[in-house]
């Protein structure tokens, strides 16, 4: 069984199509990342599988119970940390978490020893009785993950979880992520930081327009881009660009494909092999007479990945759904 599985889900407000035929699986243990501009459909998929929507056609089975037939059990199995902080800045740490647990029906005594132990989780033991308006935005950020853990869920869902958090507070989140998976907890994660997909993802989905547009690891879907990046940007005199593009992936078996950037007077060259690459390509430039203006060698990023499968930049914001 998959902690979650997906199949042919659309979701339909009015005459505009939100997810369309969405069909993915999320693995027990693993930590899955949904990537995607605003609009893309993750915060539909997401409020689907928290069963706050109905879908309008295919399935969502979440620790094996139907989301539309069987909402209640959904819900035994699920933690949920939102985008915003769902803090009170005039209640103490321990008192949120008390009405969490309470909301949740846990008994006193349940409800104090699961405080006890996220609270040493998230490493707030020795702050929980000061209000949350002493807490620092990293600090009210663990405190809303804690609130997710009091249930003890299968599946914490985490809605950016680093957003708007200085770069100190990002990482230690990233820690406290890492060490939920080792302790067997499923996370489905949305994020817009490619750089965190990259380092807390075992799996990734690149939604756009509603639709699955990548799905993988991090490290496979850079792979499969098919090799290393060298850009090379000449003077904006030099013309003929596309020809000598021609001529190098003839001559280079190792050029796997080369794109011409009109706007920068530059190559874009795939090569399926390392560093090694660069001298014969030098040189075979030099062979057709184009000095070169600058040369740029990089390893595939998730950047590169996101661009290559939607076609635009992963911060082209269009309406939130």
């Amino acid at each position: 069984m998959k902690a979650i599985e997906i199949h042919s889900l659309k979701k339909i407000f009015g005459d505009k199509s939100v997810l369309d035929n969405l069909t993915l699986d999320v693995e027990k243990g693993e930590v899955f990342g949904l990537l995607g501009p605003n609009g893309a459909g993750k915060t539909t998929m997401i409020r689907t599988v928290l069963t706050l929507l109905k879908p309008t056609a295919g399935r969502v089975i979440v620790w094996g119970h139907d989301v539309a037939s069987h909402p209640r059990e959904v819900r035994q199995v699920l933690g949920y940390v939102p985008q915003e902080k769902a803090v009170d800045r005039f209640l103490t740490g321990r008192e949120h978490l008390l009405l969490v647990a309470d909301l949740y029906h846990l008994t006193k005594s349940d409800a104090q020893n699961r405080i006890g132990t996220v609270l040493e989780l998230v490493d707030l033991a020795d702050r929980a009785d000061e209000v949350v308006n002493n807490y620092s935005g990293g600090m009210k950020k663990k405190l809303d993950i804690a609130c997710g853990l009091i249930p003890d869920p299968k599946i914490l869902v985490l809605d950016e979880p680093t957003l708007g958090l200085d770069v100190e507070s990002r990482i230690r989140i990233w820690d406290y992520i890492r060490q939920l998976q080792r302790g067997g907890l499923t996370i489905l994660m949305t994020t817009n930081y490619l750089d965190e997909a990259d380092q807390l993802c075992s799996r990734i989905a690149i939604l756009d327009r509603g639709r699955l547009a990548a799905l993988g690891s991090p490290e496979g879907l850079k792979k499969g881009l098919g090799g290393d990046r060298v850009t090379v940007q000449f003077s904006p005199e030099d013309d003929r660009l596309e020809k000598l593009a021609g001529s190098l992936k003839q001559e280079l078996p190792f050029i796997s494909d080369v794109k011409v950037s009109a706007e920068d007077h530059a190559l874009e060259i795939r090569v399926a092999s390392n560093e090694e690459a660069l001298a014969p390509l030098i040189q075979s430039i030099h062979k057709h007479g184009k000095p070169i203006l600058a040369i740029q060698y990089s390893r595939p990023t998730l950047e590169d990945v996101f661009v290559t499968y939607t076609g635009h930049k992963i911060k082209e914001d269009s309406a939130l759904l």
